[in-house]
């Protein structure tokens, strides 16, 4: 029984090691960089977790069933939201339609179809029209869609969104945003399993530091 314990008290130090080792080697400025101004979250208590993402963005479009269920069995202290990017003028539609699903409550509803949309039915969105059919399809009403698409909440939206993607230095999509203080990416990272795995590391940070 005592060589028994041993063994097994011997082998719960050696995984703890190697868990340390593996949270040691996510290293600043190597897998994954420290904003330079943080940001404030919209909850103390919690520690945020930001998505910078694009529909458009193939990367964005492989990530997301991976990113989807990870973000489901997240801790009741930890929160998490989406942030559309728009690096052009062709982005902004893609981005007032996640913003408008957002406030008309279909947002886990149609979220994935417009990645399929785009990268498997390969539909090229070029109004609001084409997002009110997408979005009717999920028993949206297409006046309130198109009223949302081009309404003021939106517009106030893609401006902050704008805002925020500057100060949290997003410079591709995805990234992964921490507490307003540290950025990942899955380039930074090696993949997007780690870019996960980075995130937990910093969520863990954040936890231990409050």
């Amino acid at each position: 029984m005592t060589n028994r314990l041993t063994q097994w008290f011997a082998a719960a130090l050696l995984g703890l090691s190697a868990l340390a080792a593996q949270a040691q080697d996510w290293v600043a400025g190597e897998h994954y960089r420290v904003i330079s101004n943080p940001v404030p979250t919209a909850d103390a208590s919690k520690v945020e977790v930001v998505e910078a993402f694009g529909y458009w963005c193939p990367h964005c479009n492989a990530f997301e069933p991976m990113l989807a269920p990870w973000s489901k069995q997240l801790p009741a202290d930890v929160s998490f939201e989406n942030m559309p990017v728009v690096f052009s003028r062709s982005h902004e539609l893609l981005a007032r339609a996640y913003y408008a699903a957002d406030l008309l409550g279909i947002k886990e509803q149609v979220h994935q179809p417009i990645f399929d949309a785009l990268h498997m039915q390969r539909v090229r969105f070029r109004d609001a029209e084409q997002i009110a059919d997408l979005f009717a399809q999920y028993g949206a009403e297409r006046d309130k869609v198109l009223k949302e698409m081009n309404g003021f909440s939106v517009g106030m939206k893609l401006k902050m969104g704008a805002s925020r993607a500057k100060s949290y230095e997003v410079q591709g999509v995805p990234s992964m945003i921490v507490n307003g203080k540290y950025i990942v990416s899955a380039s930074e990272a090696g993949s997007n399993a780690n870019m996960l795995e980075v995130v937990e590391y910093l969520i863990d940070k954040e936890r231990a530091s409050n």
